[in-house]
């Protein structure tokens, strides 16, 4: 498996596309920044209408309410940043999928897709009126909760891919390099 996304990765890099982002001496950076800022913002909202379930900010506020006002920045937010984090990873497709941290962040997004789903599908599911109550339901607390810690393991990891710590190149132990996805015998970036 290693192997097979090593080598889609050598051929996105070889891309013309690939290297012109990866090389421009503006593009990256500014795809970098645009893809932090809205990271800022989507997660941010995320965090606050989360703090609102939790029943830690906002509680005089209706939770439905509160969600509605700030539904479309967030959304916006997101998919800019999904977006931004695509091409961030089609700049330096090899070194991003031979990352330790990629492969958690990886992991931790499709964990926040599952918790998300679990969220509205608990959210259906409970009784009329909740989103009056100061205190949401345990189920959509637990969701909040859960969503608060994923998000904060995805921007960290985020920032940790930038380090090559466990990195390919730096000859990790087995279990990292195994983890990590280097293949033997293949050139690291």
């Amino acid at each position: 498996m290693n192997k097979l996304f090593y080598d889609l990765a050598v051929a996105l890099d070889a891309t013309a596309w690939s290297t012109s982002i990866h090389e421009s001496y503006y593009l990256y950076n500014w795809i970098e920044t645009t893809h932090v800022l809205t990271l800022m913002v989507s997660l941010g909202l995320l965090f606050l209408v989360d703090l609102r379930m939790l029943g830690l900010a906002f509680a005089e506020i209706p939770a439905k309410q509160f969600a509605d006002r700030i539904r479309w920045p967030m959304l916006i937010g997101f998919v800019v940043m999904f977006l931004t984090g695509i091409l961030l990873f089609y700049a330096i497709p090899v070194r991003t999928t031979q990352s330790l941290w990629f492969r958690i962040k990886v992991v931790l997004l499709i964990a926040a897709a599952i918790n998300l789903y679990f969220f509205y599908r608990s959210m259906k599911h409970a009784s009329p009126g909740w989103e009056q109550s100061a205190l949401p339901p345990r189920s959509l607390r637990v969701g909040a909760g859960l969503s608060l810690v994923i998000w904060a393991g995805v921007v960290i990891c985020g920032r940790l891919i930038a380090y090559d710590w466990y990195d390919c190149i730096q000859e990790p132990s087995e279990i990292i390099a195994s983890i990590a996805g280097c293949v033997p015998g293949q050139e690291q970036f």
